[in-house]
C-alpha cells in the first residue's frame, strides 16, 4: 500500500456537492477520523509554481520535515491524505517554490475535526446502503465525442497550448503600494527576494511583496589594542611601542574630549577605570606619528 493517497475532490451527499477548498498559499485540513489527516487546496497559480510539498511538524514554528513533495505542482485542485501522522494535533504547512526561483511558505495549523457526514440512503427494500467513501476520488465514464476520434490516414489537427496570462505582482511599501509589474521583470531581483539585502523583498503572498531593509545586528568585536582586561580596567597592548610613537585619545558619550594620552612607550599599559567618570560606552582613537591605527570603542562596567 503506499503511504500517501493523492486525490482531486472531496464529494459529499452522494457526489453531488464538493467540499469547498482553501486557495493557495491557504489550504484546507481535515481530520476524517481513523488516523487520516486530509490536506487539499486550490491551485489558481498553475504556471506559476515549480514545487509544491506538504511538511509536519509538532511545533507551529520550527522542526518541519517535509513528508511529501508533489510529482505534478501544477494541478488546479489537489490534496493528500496523511495515514502515517504520529498525531492528529500535528502542525502542517506548505512550501511553494515559485517559477521565478523564490519561496515562501503557508502559515501552519493543526487540523480540524470533520463533522460532516452523508445521510444512509436506504433502498426500496429497505436495506441500508453502504456510506461512500469520502477519501476516493468519485470517477465517472467520460462520454467521447466519435467526431474527435482520428481514424488510419487521417492527420491530426494541431493543436496549439493556451497560453496564459503573465502574473501581476504587487509591491508594498508599509501599507501603500509602490508598484505594479509582471512577474518576468522579478527575475532581476531574485537576489533581493531570497536573501537579505538592503533592498529586500519578502513575499507577504503569493503575488505580493514588501519592501523590507534588512537591518543586520551589530556584532561588537573588541579592539586588539585597547579592551577592558577581567578587573574592568582598561589594557593597553602595543608589542612595538619602543619603536613607534603611539597616542591615545579618549571621547566621552557627547564626543568630548576625555583623556589624550601623548605618549605611549611601554609594550603593556594598565589604565585604571577610575579615571573615567561613568559606566558605559567610550570611543578611542589610536595614533602612530599623527597617522591613524584604530578608531573603536570599549564598555566600562558599572563596579566603580
Amino acid at each position: 500500500m503506499k503511504r500517501w493517497a493523492v486525490f482531486f475532490l472531496v464529494v459529499l451527499c452522494n457526489g453531488n456537492i464538493l467540499l469547498a477548498q482553501d486557495m493557495l498559499p491557504k489550504f484546507s485540513l481535515l481530520n476524517k477520523g481513523n488516523g487520516r489527516i486530509v490536506v487539499s487546496w486550490n491551485n489558481p497559480y498553475s504556471n506559476a509554481i515549480k514545487q509544491l510539498s506538504i511538511q509536519r511538524s509538532y511545533d507551529s514554528l520550527k522542526s518541519f520535515t517535509t513528508i511529501l513533495t508533489l510529482p505534478d505542482a501544477t494541478v488546479p485542485q489537489n490534496g493528500f491524505v496523511d495515514t502515517k501522522a504520529p498525531s492528529d494535533k500535528m502542525f502542517y504547512r506548505l512550501y511553494i517554490l515559485l517559477d521565478s526561483g523564490v519561496y515562501l511558505f503557508s502559515k501552519s495549523k493543526r487540523p480540524v475535526l470533520d463533522t460532516i457526514k452523508a445521510k444512509p440512503t436506504i433502498s426500496a427494500t429497505g436495506v441500508v446502503e453502504k456510506e461512500p467513501n469520502y477519501d476516493l476520488p468519485d470517477v465517472q465514464p467520460k462520454l467521447i465525442d466519435k467526431d474527435k476520434i482520428q481514424r488510419p490516414g487521417q492527420q491530426q489537427e494541431n493543436i496549439k497550448p493556451k497560453e496564459l496570462p503573465e502574473r501581476i505582482i504587487y509591491i508594498k511599501k508599509k501599507d501603500s503600494l509602490v508598484a505594479v509589474i509582471g512577474e518576468k521583470k522579478m527575475k532581476p531581483f531574485k537576489d533581493s527576494i531570497a536573501y537579505k539585502t538592503k533592498d529586500t523583498l519578502l513575499y507577504i503572498t503569493i503575488d505580493t511583496l514588501l519592501i523590507k531593509p534588512f537591518v543586520p545586528k551589530e556584532v561588537y568585536k573588541p579592539s586588539k589594542y585597547v579592551f577592558t582586561d577581567k578587573d574592568g580596567n582598561i589594557k593597553i597592548l602595543l608589542p612595538d611601542a619602543a619603536q613607534k610613537k603611539y597616542t591615545l585619545k579618549f571621547f566621552d558619550e557627547d564626543g568630548s574630549v576625555l583623556l589624550d594620552i601623548k605618549k605611549l612607550p611601554e609594550a603593556v599599559l594598565i589604565l585604571d577605570k577610575s579615571n573615567f567618570h561613568h559606566a558605559g560606552w567610550y570611543k578611542f582613537e589610536l595614533y602612530n606619528n599623527a597617522e591613524l591605527v584604530e578608531r573603536h570603542r570599549l564598555f566600562l562596567s558599572k563596579d566603580f
